[in-house]
This record gives C-alpha cells, structure tokens and sequence, in this order.
C-alpha cells in the first residue's frame, strides 16, 4: 500500500470526514499551520517501503512561518531555529561529535526514510495543541498500526507524552521503539540531552544490514 492509498482509504472514514470539516470551518476563521497544502508532506517525502525511522512529537510549530508539514523541521530560511529543533540538534551533536547545523529544514532526514511525524497534523497560529482530539490522532493511530504491520525493520522514536500514546500499537518484535522526553525547553535537561536515540538508531539499522542515517 502507498501513502497515497492509505490516505484516500482512511478520508472515505467518518472520522475523517468529521476532521475535515472541522479544518475546513476552522480555516475560515483563524490562521492554522502548516499550509494546506502542506498538511501530509511528510508522507509525500518518505514512501512505505522506503521508511527505516518514524520519528514522532506532538503538534505541529504554532509560531507563523514554522510549521511546514515536518514534525520539527522548519524552512530554511528560518531563524533563529526553535528551541526544540536547537535541542534536537545538540543530542545529534553529541551523539556523532558532529558540528551543529544552522539549517532547520529537516528534508534531507525525509529523503533518506525517516518519516516526521507528529500526532496531531495541523495547529491554530499560537494555540498549541489547539487541534488535539478532533480526529488527528485516530488518523496518526491507523499510520502507526499500518507500520507496525511492515516486514522491514523500523525504529520508532517516540519523544514526549502524546507521542508514547503510541507505543501501545506498536507490538512487533521486527521493529525497535525508543521513547522519551520531548526536546522541548520545559523537558529537555529531564531525560532527553544524553538518550543517544540518533546513535542507537544508526547503530541498529547498522546491525541489521540496513544504511544508516546522515544525521
């Protein structure tokens, strides 16, 4: 099945067609990010039988001009980095002593199989969390369930309370879950600095014959 299948099958739901609406009065009345056309980006970008990582956050940015359809990514242009973003850039720093970059756009991890996804697709402009429970998560549920289904191997990294929601659905033993605190400010000194989620991706997808990931 393809992103493009799964998606079709899953808007036909009344679950679905309730978000839907839900969006489209929204839209009417308040800014909401990412673009439309944005929405399912992530999915564009990293085919099923591509896929090596999910990794999973919350929400999408509220702040204007952040949010682009990449859980954590934001465009190039973007400055100064969310704090999250800074964050999740420092572990990757200390897990491969590597330089930290000055780019947040986060494609590049996409074209290489790691999909970035939040919980929730979409967000009012500085509401956080402002669409939680209107149907987001039952269609991120079903994306988790059709992977856990997969014949090859997947890291799961599931960073923070609603994303370890998750972890329930994910029971098979070809894949890896590794799940913690969310890169946010609030958190981050909690747990996140020093879990080495990138190296023991990298380290696992290595064991079992699969490239790893330039981080």
């Amino acid at each position: 099945m393809t992103w493009q299948e799964f998606i079709q099958t899953e808007s036909k739901q009344d679950y679905f067609l309730k978000l839907q609406a839900f969006l489209e009065d929204d839209r009417q009345k308040f800014v909401i990010h990412p673009k439309e056309n944005q929405v399912f980006k992530a999915f564009e970008l990293t085919p099923i039988d591509e896929l090596k990582v999910v990794i999973l956050g919350q929400d999408p940015y509220p702040t204007p001009g952040h949010a682009h359809g990449l859980a954590f990514s934001v465009e190039s242009d973007v400055r100064p980095l969310p704090k999250s973003l800074q964050n999740i850039f420092k572990e990757v720093s200390a897990n491969f002593d590597s330089p930290i970059p000055q780019n947040g756009n986060l494609e590049h991890w996409s074209r290489q199989g790691v999909l970035l996804m939040n919980s929730v697709l979409t967000v009012r402009s500085r509401e956080p969390k402002s669409h939680a429970n209107k149907g987001w998560e039952q269609f991120t549920d079903a994306v988790i369930r059709l992977l856990n289904e997969q014949g090859q191997k997947i890291v799961f990294i599931l960073w923070g309370n609603d994303a370890k929601k998750k972890q329930i659905l994910l029971n098979n033993p070809n894949h890896l879950v590794l799940s913690g605190l969310h890169p946010s400010p609030l958190s981050v000194h909690r747990g996140f600095f020093g879990c080495e989620h990138f190296k023991i991706a990298n380290n696992w997808l290595e064991k079992n014959g699969i490239k790893p990931i330039e981080w």
